[in-house]
């Protein structure tokens, strides 16, 4: 069959893609990525073949001018907690404020979708036109994958690498919207599907937004609000090209637990947002100093994973400190004691993966959630963006490193996340549903909404 995987232009959105897409292909079958024309370089390192969709000019600078332009004082949170967003389980859920809801769909969900996929249905559907995929994976920020899809007929899934907020806000969405009266209910996401399926002669079903099933790596303790046709898989790191550094290979050569010396080694990193975006997501310089002063004085060695920009800002670097600018995570991680990170899909599923303790600093989009889980399964801790101090981050490494519950918590969902089957045991899940849910449609003319 042939698969079309459609991710944003973001390493760490396109990398947990990566081993299926070629678990797909060893089994036989075609696969192309599709992506911005500024992303398709990282596509092509992966050994995958690119379709190049959306506009020339790279997120970065559109988001940048969108900020210039928008009046911040919309974007200002009004007084009420996310927290519901992350709560395991549906109890309770019914009586959650329309007003809550409505704000984030039309504040958040909305706008993102429009920035990051309007410029990129029409190249999509002709995509799909030309090559006739018979399976579309999206990424769950590419809602542009799915009306593709639906056009051609084509079987289309939520590959999903981290909690699905999104999808537990639509849920949560649609139960109030049912409880507002007939005149008052507005719903700006089915207005924007229903406006870009009518495009091409079709129309709006719920399914476009949920999926018609979705791949996660979560164990199933970890999800949300699972999609009602869940496959699971388990999380396989992917790095990019990498080299294994001099002397990370000189530790492994030690040993696989530990460092020479014996002093337990902790990672802090910031993943590949932090490379994308030149600098630590959401922490200033001055506070990643901080972090490093505070920690100065412990009996560890602290990898520091930052960019050149921001190393050659720092006033200066502690002796058990060791400042590099890129190490492959599923390497260091075996190697580590503990981790603490920004909430990224690589730092928190890497560390789950190798049953890591870790220190979760709440920067990334659905970091509050992922803290809420390791607090609850007490694999780790987390502080939120406006508590990250140095003495704070050090009073939680020092808990993580001493606590033997923690470690054992962790590496108790490390075993559920590794019991979960490798890309390769999904791929015949993959031909089955995609039998079920494909359709043989006729392919459309142009002058039905080109």
């Amino acid at each position: 069959m042939r698969v079309l995987f459609v991710t944003m232009p973001f390493k760490s959105h396109l990398q947990p893609m990566v081993p299926l897409a070629w678990a797909l292909r060893a089994a036989g079958h075609e696969v192309r990525l599709a992506g911005e024309p500024a992303f398709l370089d990282t596509i092509t390192k992966a050994g995958l073949t690119a379709v190049s969709v959306g506009p020339e000019e790279p997120l970065e600078q559109r988001l940048r001018s969108i900020r210039r332009d928008v009046d911040t004082a919309q974007l200002i949170v009004p007084n009420f907690t996310t927290d519901f967003m992350y709560e395991i389980g549906n109890e309770h859920r019914d009586t959650l404020p329309w007003e809550h809801i409505t704000w984030l769909f039309d504040k958040i969900v909305v706008p993102m979708a429009w920035v990051l996929n309007d410029e990129m249905v029409d190249d999509l559907v002709a995509c799909c036109r030309s090559w006739q995929p018979d399976l579309v994976l999206c990424d769950v920020l590419a809602h542009a994958g799915a009306v593709a899809a639906d056009v051609v007929g084509a079987a289309h899934g939520r590959a999903l690498f981290w909690l699905d907020a999104t999808l537990r806000l639509r849920h949560d969405f649609l139960r109030a919207r049912e409880r507002q009266p007939l005149g008052k209910r507005p719903d700006m996401l089915r207005d924007w599907y229903a406006e870009w399926a009518g495009k091409y002669g079709r129309e709006f079903t719920e399914e476009l937004v949920t999926g018609q099933f979705a791949v996660n790596v979560l164990p199933e303790r970890c999800r949300l609000e699972p999609h009602e046709r869940t496959l699971p898989v388990r999380y396989v790191p992917y790095n990019d090209r990498s080299v294994v550094p001099s002397w990370l290979d000189e530790t492994l050569r030690t040993t696989r637990t530990s460092q020479a010396s014996g002093r337990p080694r902790v990672l802090m990193t910031f993943g590949l947002l932090a490379m994308q975006w030149a600098g630590p997501p959401g922490m200033s310089v001055e506070q990643l100093q901080g972090t490093l002063d505070a920690l100065a004085d412990l009996d560890i060695e602290l990898v520091v994973t930052v960019p050149d920009e921001v190393r050659g800002q720092l006033r200066g670097v502690p002796e058990n400190t060791r400042i590099v600018n890129f190490v492959p995570m599923d390497l260091i991680l075996p190697t580590c004691s503990a981790v603490i990170h920004h909430g990224g899909t690589g730092g928190f599923n890497g560390a789950l993966a190798h049953g890591i303790p870790q220190l979760l600093l709440e920067y990334s989009v659905d970091a509050p959630g992922k803290g809420m889980l390791l607090r609850e399964t007490n694999a780790g801790l987390s502080i939120a963006p406006q508590d990250v101090t140095g003495p704070r981050v050090r009073e939680q490494l020092t808990r993580l490193l001493e606590d033997d519950s923690i470690r054992a918590a962790a590496e108790r969902l490390q075993r559920e996340a590794q019991a979960l089957p490798p890309p390769s045991a999904l791929v015949p899940e993959l031909e089955r549903v995609t039998a079920e849910h494909r359709s043989r449609r006729p392919r459309l003319t142009r002058s039905a909404g080109a």
